[in-house]
């Protein structure tokens, strides 16, 4: 029983799963604004379980692509597959449990989620293979992110039928686009040496914070787009507002002279950007009601 727990603990440390704060409370915005209210619990359970599918297996997948880059890089060489701590075998019998999951949840949901599901699966799968091929992945994890709140708005009424979904997830893809790009810098070096393709490794790290933060300004105006479209009232912007200044703050944390504070920038200010968001407009949306 201790060795299944210990797997357990370690599997989910391969797929990060304490990250899935990132994406998890834009679904659930996106099924709140999609329903009005709250949604069913049959909708909630399900969309809660396509989420753990779609991302573990993006995460799984995307340490079995680039074991050998995680290997030779010295800050990922601890992760689970290259460290041995976890098999090649067991990570492809996961990556197929883990589609198998949400391909059963797609079809739970509605004929319509389903249907796009193999589209959802290829663009967050896909992107593991980004970074050979172009200096724009971050954009492509941009995407990958920014497709469940649109997915759980379909989830819920089984159609694209307002332009409110759309404008959130272009929050999420300018956000994540610019936190990844952030977060590459750390690997500058190893990118240029490797011949992998990144902002940081093409444009340099100080033009690539000045991209980045003209990413996270998009994001800013998308969800500044999102808040009027919406018509909600004061606690929605309110979290706007918050998120203005956290995405400041954030930027504040690093320079090229000084990556040191990576991990504060990363981690903890965008766990909570989409708990604010996800807190304010939902309060505003059950205020309305």
């Amino acid at each position: 029983m201790r060795n299944f727990w210990n797997k357990l603990v370690t599997t989910l440390e391969m797929i990060k799963f304490e990250h899935t704060l990132f994406a998890l409370p834009f679904a659930f915005l996106g099924a709140i604004l999609a329903a009005g209210g709250l949604p069913s619990m049959w909708q909630i359970a399900w969309i809660t379980v396509a989420m753990f599918g779609a991302r573990s297996a993006a995460m799984t997948f995307n340490r079995i692509i680039d074991i050998d880059f995680d290997a030779a890089n010295p800050r990922t060489a601890n992760r689970e597959l290259p460290s041995g701590k976890l098999s090649i075998g067991f990570a492809w019998a996961f990556l197929f449990v883990s589609i198998s999951i949400f391909l059963l949840a797609s079809y739970m949901l509605n004929w319509l989620t389903f249907a796009l599901s193999p589209i959802a699966l290829l663009s967050v799968l896909g992107y593991s293979y980004a970074k050979r091929y172009t200096a724009f992945a971050h954009l492509l994890l941009g995407w990958a992110l920014s497709i469940s709140p649109t997915a759980a708005w379909i989830a819920v009424r089984g159609a694209i039928d307002s332009e409110i979904p759309l404008l959130l997830s272009l929050v999420v893809f300018m956000w994540t686009a610019g936190f990844d790009v952030m977060y590459a810098c750390q690997d500058y070096e190893f990118d240029k040496k490797a011949g992998l393709r990144s902002i940081p490794a093409r444009f340099g790290i100080k033009n690539s914070l000045w991209i980045a933060r003209l990413f996270h300004l998009q994001a800013f105006i998308a969800l500044l787009l999102l808040y009027f479209v919406t018509g909600l009232g004061w606690p929605s912007l309110a979290g706007v507002l918050l998120v203005g200044a956290l995405l400041v703050y954030q930027h504040t944390l690093v320079s090229a002279k000084n990556l040191s504070r990576m991990n504060a920038a990363f981690f903890t200010t965008n766990a909570f950007v989409s708990v604010i968001l996800f807190i304010s407009f939902s309060l505003a949306v059950f205020i309305a009601e």
